[in-house]
């Protein structure tokens, strides 16, 4: 039996439904995994039934396309994968012998000379490939049609902002000033554009920073402490999540005596796990937190706190360890450069994992988030159509799993988008 539509719950007095998805690089071709195969649970010709769209990092250019095609989800979802199936590195930034040559030659100029003669690059890697390719293939007319026509409510982009040292969120929605109020002062309300992208999308030392209005910001994960906000400001009462780190860490301490010390590659790898996951991990512990305060209330809503449903989809197998395979696949200046700093063996390869787009990397990336998704395809139907579910299965508990959990939020708590 097929599964039941979902959008149409998700618009009929179930609650306002929000996507959040959260940094990770090449990784995020698994967030492109789950929404394909979500998109499957839906007639071909369905909107999404997303109705506020979240992201940061790597997570924001997948929460663009998926608000860009929120007229049709599927068409998006198919898309989407197309791009991320065919990815190659020289599309996200200039990797080639002459371009990595002249960037360390300008180092190797400004170290000599003690900055006299010639100023560093402002990043490891050259971005502007993105850039073209964000252009080239982002239409936002269309997602304000979308809005327009009732299809989508807003998209909200995280950045941090380099000189104020804060994480904001710029957003556009169908009611500008709705967010716009003094317990929400990091909402930035703009017409968004491939450079809110770009922003969002720069990794610290990897990729330059990027001027906005006079302003430069850099990755949406960074002071990131509340990435779940944006979502439930902008009026979400559930939200689906997709995070880019496995569930369990087989990597427990202790398990590899006599280790050496940790390589840069390595330390890289684990600054860039941190940036991208702990913050995820903490907004999730915090809604439990508040969950069981609301529980224990004989209030329904006591003092402010509202209930919001929580749906989490994590990549069940380790993101490095499929990195590691595929290592030979990226091109041979990059994989030279990360051997230098290490980061071609043992924990290094968890930089390499956020690097390598590559087809062969992020088609198995897909391949993993869209098995992951459809084993869970009836709880997936159950939390995102409750009102449909018995469709499914009469007996499906309602978001009744470790990783789907009932939770709350109180708008006081979570500071919008930031640290």
């Amino acid at each position: 039996m097929s599964a039941p539509p979902i959008a149409a719950a998700a618009r009929d007095g179930q609650g306002r439904l929000g996507l959040v998805l959260t940094g990770g690089g090449a990784r995020s071709a698994y967030q492109v995994g789950v929404l394909s195969a979500l998109a499957r649970l839906l007639p071909r010709d369905a909107p999404t039934p997303f109705r506020v769209i979240t992201g940061m990092s790597a997570g924001a250019i997948v929460a663009a396309a998926v608000a860009c095609h929120a007229d049709r989800f599927h068409e998006g979802a198919v898309a989407l994968e197309r791009v991320w199936r065919n990815f190659h590195v020289d599309q996200v930034f200039r990797a080639d012998g002459m371009s990595m040559l002249r960037a360390g030659a300008r180092w190797g100029l400004a170290l000599a000379t003690a900055g006299r003669l010639g100023r560093p690059p402002l990043s490891l890697l050259d971005s502007s490939p993105l850039g073209l390719l964000l252009a080239h293939r982002f239409d936002f007319s269309r997602m304000r049609e979308a809005i327009a026509l009732g299809h989508l409510d807003g998209l909200a982009i995280a950045a941090a902002n380099y000189r104020s040292t804060r994480s904001v969120a710029f957003f556009e929605t169908a009611e500008w000033n709705r967010p716009a109020s003094r317990d929400w002062p990091r909402g930035v309300a703009v017409n968004l554009a491939a450079q809110h992208l770009m922003a969002s999308a720069a990794v610290p030392f990897l990729f330059p920073a990027v001027e906005v209005d006079g302003e430069y910001y850099g990755d949406g994960a960074m002071r990131q402490i509340a990435p779940l906000s944006a979502a439930i400001r902008l009026g979400a009462d559930r939200l689906f999540v997709v995070g880019v780190r496995d569930c369990v860490d087989a990597r427990a301490p202790g398990e590899h005596p006599g280790a050496r010390p940790p390589s840069f590659g390595e330390i890289a790898g684990f600054m860039l796990d941190t940036l991208f996951i702990d913050a995820l991990d903490a907004g999730l512990a915090q809604l439990e937190r508040l969950n069981r305060l609301i529980g224990r209330s004989v209030t329904p809503q006591p003092d402010g706190l509202r209930h919001i449903d929580t749906c989490v989809v994590l990549p069940s197998a380790d993101l490095s360890d499929i990195a590691r395979r595929h290592a030979r696949a990226m091109p041979r200046t990059l994989r030279a450069l990360l051997r230098v700093m290490g980061a071609t063996n043992g924990g290094g390869a968890d930089l390499a994992s956020y690097l390598l787009f590559e087809s062969c990397y992020t088609r198995e990336l897909i391949a993993l988030g869209h098995e992951d998704a459809m084993r869970r395809r009836d709880e997936l139907v159950a939390f995102c159509a409750p009102a449909r579910a018995t469709a499914v299965d009469a007996a499906a508990p309602r978001a009744a799993t470790a990783t789907a959990t009932g939770s709350v939020a109180r708008d006081t708590n979570l500071i919008a988008a930031a640290g």
